[in-house]
């Protein structure tokens, strides 16, 4: 479980568009528990294989664990399905662009459909900070930064 080395703002990894996932198994299990190693010890709430250098469409998320148990959860080839129409700015920070904050203008939920680790497919409705990640961390995939989405703090 080794903490991979960040990737950050200028790097062309982050502004490129991941390849989907195709393949899983073993490479792929690994990727997502240095993901978890890496988002904890970078004391994150969620982390894209983009900013450890891994141009795929995955991504993982623990929104709770700084405030109770942890709820990690992985997302594979994720695409947002619906948003709600209304809209919430608030304040977002990024581990690729330490030391800045932005407000960022994101639906107050999201219904998410992904693939698991076991190759199933799920969907889930995101509320809250729990909407804010999801859709940040899709962003990543985009090659979209908060730097081009939101206003510096």
């Amino acid at each position: 479980m080794p903490v991979r080395t960040l990737c950050f703002d200028g790097d062309p990894v982050l502004r490129g568009i991941a390849a989907p996932v195709l393949q899983f198994g073993a490479d792929l299990d690994v990727l997502v528990t240095d993901l978890f190693a890496t988002m904890y010890d970078s004391k994150g709430r969620g982390l894209a294989a983009p900013q450890v250098g891994v141009s795929l469409r995955v991504f993982v998320t623990d929104t709770d664990w700084k405030e109770a148990a942890p709820s990690p959860m992985a997302f594979v080839n994720p695409e947002i399905i619906a948003t709600a129409p209304e809209q919430h700015c608030g304040p977002e920070a990024c581990l690729s662009i330490p030391g800045r904050t932005f407000d960022v203008m994101r639906s107050v939920w999201v219904d998410l459909g992904w693939t698991s680790l076991a190759g199933l497919r799920q969907t889930a409705r995101f509320h809250g900070v729990g909407a804010v990640c999801v859709c940040h961390e899709l962003d990543h995939l985009n090659g979209i930064l908060i730097t081009e989405s939101g206003t510096e703090i």
